[in-house]
């Protein structure tokens, strides 16, 4: 199971990567291998305020719809219109080119209730 260091965990497998006042938000290899295949995205709109736990965008997936939860809360600048048009980059390429949306971030501390890699690790077994 890929779980890349350099990243943050929430216990409903979304992951957050910080780039200064920056976050990219994606589900995990683990999420992305029990939904299988994911046949749609549903992404928020730019310009939406988030906070921490909100529902924020929808995986859909052969076997069922998933809300995908912000990890921390913020403003949606960017969505992945790519994962949009091609679903299968959330399986392909989790971490990568099958991010889902950024965030402006309101309070980076909100980092700190999440799970470094090692925690995630043992969350998922």
């Amino acid at each position: 199971m890929n779980v890349p260091d350099d990243l943050r965990f929430n216990n409903s497998h979304e992951w957050v990567r910080l780039e200064g006042d920056l976050a990219t938000i994606g589900i995990s290899d683990h999420a992305q291998e029990e939904l299988t295949d994911v046949v749609f995205v549903e992404l928020p709109e730019v310009g939406r305020a988030v906070d921490a736990g909100d529902p924020t965008a929808v995986v859909e997936s052969v076997k069922a719809a998933s809300d995908i939860y912000s990890p921390i809360s913020g403003e949606v600048v960017e969505v992945n219109d790519a994962v949009e048009a091609d679903p299968s980059l959330v399986n392909s390429d989790p971490y990568g080119q099958g991010w889902i949306f950024k965030l402006k971030v309101k309070d980076a501390s909100q980092l700190d209730a999440l799970l470094d890699a090692a925690g995630y690790r043992e969350l998922i077994g």
